[in-house]
């Protein structure tokens, strides 16, 4: 089995390479730009996918991070790929992920350091 840490790993990378895709860019940009939009949803999938696969406990020591809608949202990104409205999109890369990346940062610092 895949030591936990690495999901976490998994996620902070993702948001990473979420932020530099976003970063020069506005979100009219964004929304005209599918090669972003490819870039940006993959990434939000395997941080939806990593959250998955760690455990309750973890889970719920940080409940403060919103697990439930993390892997919500790759479920739909995966099942119901034509529902993906961009504009949620954007507004997640800009505003949830800077603030995942913080949360796990966290996570790694005090139970894997």
């Amino acid at each position: 089995m895949r030591p936990e840490k690495l999901y976490l790993v998994d996620i902070l990378e993702a948001a990473d390479a979420i932020l530099r895709f976003i970063e020069p860019i506005q979100e009219d940009e964004f929304l005209n730009d599918e090669l972003r939009q490819s870039g940006v949803l993959q990434k939000l999938i395997v941080i939806g996918e990593a959250a998955a696969r760690v455990s309750k406990d973890l889970q719920a020591k940080y409940s403060e991070v919103e697990w439930p809608d993390i892997i919500g949202f790759r479920n739909i990104a995966v099942h119901e790929y034509f529902a993906v409205m961009w504009e949620i999109v954007w507004e997640t890369a800009v505003t949830d992920i800077p603030k995942l990346r913080n949360q796990i940062e966290g996570i790694l610092e005090a139970d894997f350091d």
